[in-house]
């Protein structure tokens, strides 16, 4: 079985939004970019603009692709689209997360992030390195 997720780069002054994960669940109290299944006939840029309203009770604009990653586990597969995004309005209130930090692309390997963000962690250090952030896409 084949899991579609998306992921939200969201860079806001030279550094990047991750979220740890809750408790529960598959990958509990690992580093992610947020965001979340795509629902049947919804885009990677609906689910994303939906997710962060309802996970963080945040508005964004989804912009650029960035990247896709592949994770295999038993019994499927998750797929993760990642798009740059901008945060438009609300105030961070995380729903099922347990934390959330704005870090450097520099500081990303520091982070336990689950399986399937690893490649989109260690892109951003690659495209982005030394001890500054991500620009704004």
């Amino acid at each position: 079985m084949l899991i579609k997720v998306t992921a939200a780069i969201i860079v806001k002054d030279n550094a990047i939004f991750i979220a740890k994960r809750g408790p529960e669940g598959r990958f509990a109290h690992r580093w992610e970019f947020p965001g979340g299944k795509i629902e049947p006939g919804e885009s990677p840029e609906d689910c994303l603009r939906r997710e962060m309203a309802e996970e963080f009770a945040i508005d964004v604009r989804v912009g650029e692709f960035f990247t896709e990653s592949l994770h295999t586990f038993p019994g499927g597969e998750i797929l993760v689209f990642a798009y740059f995004c901008r945060w438009t309005g609300g105030d961070i209130r995380p729903v099922e997360h347990e934390e959330y930090r704005w870090v450097a692309a520099s500081e990303l390997g520091g982070y336990d992030f689950a399986p399937a963000d690893v490649p989109i962690a260690a892109k951003l250090m690659r495209e982005f390195p030394g001890t500054t952030a991500a620009t704004e896409k």
